[in-house]
């Protein structure tokens, strides 16, 4: 069962709306509005997480955030030769 619902007005402008509109699909406005919402709350707790971690350990640095891209790229080079070799 999903979760309970609520019906709520909000404000945007025309053209965001319009554009949400268009592409919303069979869903409908108001899921992909949720959802959209919900990516944000997601992304905001991130960014909390953030500040919390840097906060105890410091900033992070440049080299880091490349050398963690670099071991997601591997990752990601990985399963495709995994996946490939299992077809």
């Amino acid at each position: 069962m999903s979760d309970p619902t609520g019906k709520y007005s909000i404000t945007m402008p025309r053209d965001i709306a319009e554009a949400a509109k268009a592409r919303s699909g069979p869903s409908g406005l108001s899921s992909y509005v949720a959802a959209a919402v919900a990516c944000q709350i997601e992304r905001d707790n991130l960014n909390e997480l953030i500040h919390v971690a840097e906060a105890e350990h410091g900033p992070i640095t440049d080299e880091e955030i490349q050398a963690l891209r670099d071991q997601l790229h591997q990752a990601r080079q990985q399963q495709t030769r995994d996946g490939a070799n299992a077809a």
